[in-house]
């Protein structure tokens, strides 16, 4: 027979276990969560950052990034860390003052300091591969919904 004491620690592992075990629900209530509270709307956020960026490595060519689609370094794309996926964002080296327009589609980069990496395409009309880093300010034009359609890329 057990003791009552024995049956309280025994009783909170069993709860953890069960508890464990059950699917993740998403947002409160299994609600789904929106990504973006604005609707969409780049007017409804004001978003500028000035920082370093850098391009992502040719091992990444046709891997898939955070928002499921596969990495393509000949198309206009980056990884910021918290803007979400399907946003346009305009880049601008300040070095040389070159603008491209590139859609998130992955999370990074994972350095201290930078606040973008561009695809191998991007970062050769910005006029920075060789270098492999540059100063740049990076300006929301389209805010995304958190979802990527890879045929409008």
């Amino acid at each position: 027979m057990m003791s009552k004491t024995g049956v309280f620690p025994l009783f909170i592992t069993l709860l953890a276990i069960l508890t464990s075990c059950m699917p993740y629900q998403g947002a409160p209530y299994g609600e789904p969560f929106d990504e973006t509270p604005y609707g969409g709307d780049a007017s409804a956020v004001k978003y500028e950052e000035r920082g370093i960026a850098s391009f992502m490595a040719d091992e990444m060519q046709n891997k898939r990034t955070a928002s499921g689609v596969r990495f393509n370094l000949r198309q206009m794309v980056a990884a910021h860390p918290s803007l979400p996926f399907g946003t346009v964002v305009e880049v601008m080296n300040l070095q040389n003052k070159k603008t491209v327009r590139v859609t998130i589609i992955d999370r990074g980069p994972f350095v201290r300091g930078r606040i973008i990496d561009v695809s191998f395409a991007a970062a050769k009309a910005l006029g920075f591969v060789e270098d492999g880093m540059t100063e740049v300010e990076v300006r929301v034009v389209g805010l995304g919904n958190g979802r990527v359609n890879p045929e409008e890329l």
